[in-house]
């Protein structure tokens, strides 16, 4: 049957099939190029001299390569203190990520009275957009005295429900009889979740991870608002006032954007693998 099948299959019907993918890779890598393009520009403007990143016609590599944007933003722009107000913002970030997953732990694996209905509540707090919760927390934080400071900016965004969420669902496909071997060899909890659970989890760790290295890094608004003073802005806070501390300065500003995005893609590039092997677990089951 399938050799009938071939003999009434058109001559060359191959060869057009392979004329075909050559056509749809070539212009996949045409306009995946026409998308990096800007991006490219931007990273390679960060080293030119703004006379350069101003010329007509434009030019992608740099013929004058300086490190004058780079210096200029550690030195006259005050982004070395932005750098480590965000970098802090990001550390307790991940302590809030691992208080995230023994959430998620003990709502998959553990039964106690309620656990049902504080799992729902848990939900209901993903339908509240953050936009109205902040004037309450904002008051509660002036109230302690947490206004203006790195703990109030911290503070807020240290746990979250879709971080728990997401742990739980995932933690819920752990066996029990693991779980139970494991106590059964004298582990406590807190041991069982450090050496048996983490380590399974590393798909979803990853995910999360990113997640929150990019709410994070990418702290905007929350920090704008409960930060009265410059020492405390984060790097997005402080790009945007950059804008109107740089007089145009172009070449500046494309380098305090590199700064910003640069990051962020070496954190994808380093755990996508983690990603690809969460979602095809997640297809095989």
């Amino acid at each position: 049957m399938s050799a009938k099948s071939a003999q009434n299959q058109p001559v060359g019907s191959g060869t057009n099939d392979r004329l075909l993918q050559w056509v749809a890779g070539i212009a996949l890598t045409v306009f995946g190029f026409m998308m990096l393009l800007p991006f490219i520009w931007m990273v390679l403007s960060t080293f030119k001299p703004e006379n350069e990143v101003l010329s007509i016609p434009p030019t992608l590599w740099p013929h004058a390569f300086t490190l004058a944007n780079v210096k200029k933003l550690f030195v006259d722009m005050n982004f070395g203190v932005y750098l480590r107000n965000t970098l802090n913002i990001v550390l307790f970030s991940f302590v809030g990520m691992f208080l995230n997953a023994m959430a998620g732990f003990g709502f998959a694996k553990y039964k106690f009275k309620g656990k049902n209905a504080l799992f729902y509540i848990v939900l209901a707090t993903m339908m509240i957009p953050g936009q109205v919760t902040m004037i309450p927390i904002y008051l509660i934080l002036n109230a302690l005295n947490l206004t203006n400071t790195m703990t109030g900016i911290i503070l807020p965004g240290l746990v979250g429900a879709f971080g728990i969420f997401l742990f739980r669902q995932f933690m819920s496909t752990i066996p029990d009889e693991l779980l139970e071997a494991t106590r059964m060899e004298g582990a406590s909890e807190f041991r069982t979740f450090l050496q048996i659970v983490l380590p399974i989890s590393k798909p979803i760790l990853a995910v999360q991870g990113i997640l929150t290295f990019i709410a994070g890094w990418n702290s905007f608004l929350w920090p704008l608002i409960i930060a009265n003073d410059e020492k405390l802005y984060s790097l997005s806070v402080g790009l945007s006032l950059m804008r109107s501390q740089s007089n145009q300065n172009f070449a500046l500003q494309m380098a305090g954007a590199t700064m910003m995005v640069a990051p962020i893609i070496i954190i994808f590039i380093i755990f996508q693998r983690h990603i690809i092997e969460n979602f095809s677990t997640s297809g095989m089951k």
